[in-house]
């Protein structure tokens, strides 16, 4: 039987554990500063981990996610799961988190890049029904690779009105 797990926002404590998942996952991964930035600095940053009970019965941070919200727009900064927990949903959960949470708050539009060859991530994010909206030549820097950008209307856009 799989384990349990929770998600629930980022706290202080957690940014070394999450700098070591992004490391861990991405050959371009985050500095753990900017973990720190976005943390303490950034009044735009949401910020969520995953958290389960490793067998000692101690909390585990096993996956996070972090975004910006912008007056009504979410942009998707990063996302992972640690390499042994991946392929359980967490990372779906975390996405279905996302979208509940930044539309409670007023968002109508989630935007990402992602790299061409992730295709793991890419179907995750068209399971969701994000869609291809252009890509980023050389994107990365590590190996040039393209960035796909993908784009999620979540909410409807608010409506102003002429003056009468």
């Amino acid at each position: 039987m799989g384990k349990s797990f929770i998600i629930r926002r980022m706290k202080a404590e957690d940014l070394h554990r999450v700098w070591e998942i992004d490391v861990q996952s991405f050959s371009l991964p985050w500095t753990e500063s900017s973990f720190r930035y976005d943390y303490f600095v950034n009044k735009n940053s949401r910020m969520w981990v995953v958290e389960t009970i490793d067998d000692s019965g101690s909390p585990q941070v096993i996956g996070s996610m972090v975004a910006w919200l912008i007056l009504d727009e979410v942009h998707l900064g990063t996302i992972a799961v640690d390499s042994k927990f991946r392929k359980q949903g967490i990372g779906e959960t975390l996405i279905r988190t996302l979208l509940q949470e930044m539309a409670s708050e007023g968002a109508v539009r989630v935007e990402l890049e992602v790299r061409r060859s992730n295709i793991a991530a890419l179907s995750l994010y068209q399971k969701f029904g994000f869609i291809v909206d252009g890509e980023r030549k050389n994107y990365y820097s590590d190996n040039h690779e393209d960035a796909i950008l993908m784009g999620l209307t979540i909410g409807k856009p608010s409506t102003i009105l002429p003056n009468q």
